[in-house]
């Protein structure tokens, strides 16, 4: 199983980009999908997650900004982000949680004018 990350890029702040994650092979059944990222010289952090029954979560720094979503039949991940911030500049990831942690290919998301 593979997943992929894509929709990053460059953005003027303000902007918005949204964020597709993709598998490849027999994806299992999930009981947690969630995006993090990793900005130069921090560490990873959560940014938002989403439950198999469908509750959601959000770091504190994003909330009101950035939707994660997913279609189910499909097993893909979203995440909409809106009014980004230099700050949001990270490589981002989606990691899909079943027995065992499936971590994906991450996109670069810049912020900058």
């Amino acid at each position: 199983v593979q997943l992929q990350a894509s929709g990053g890029g460059l953005v003027q702040p303000g902007g918005s980009l949204r964020l597709s994650c993709a598998g490849s092979g027999r994806i299992p059944a999930t009981r947690f999908m969630g995006w993090y990222r990793q900005a130069p010289g921090k560490e990873r952090e959560l940014v938002a997650g989403i439950t198999a029954g469908g509750s959601t979560n959000y770091a504190d720094s994003v909330k009101g900004r950035f939707t994660i979503s997913r279609d189910i039949r499909k097993k893909e991940l979203y995440l909409q982000m809106n009014n980004l911030k230099p700050e949001d500049t990270a490589v981002y990831y989606c990691k899909y949680v079943s027995g065992y942690d499936i971590w994906g290919r991450g996109t670069l998301v810049t912020v900058s004018s």
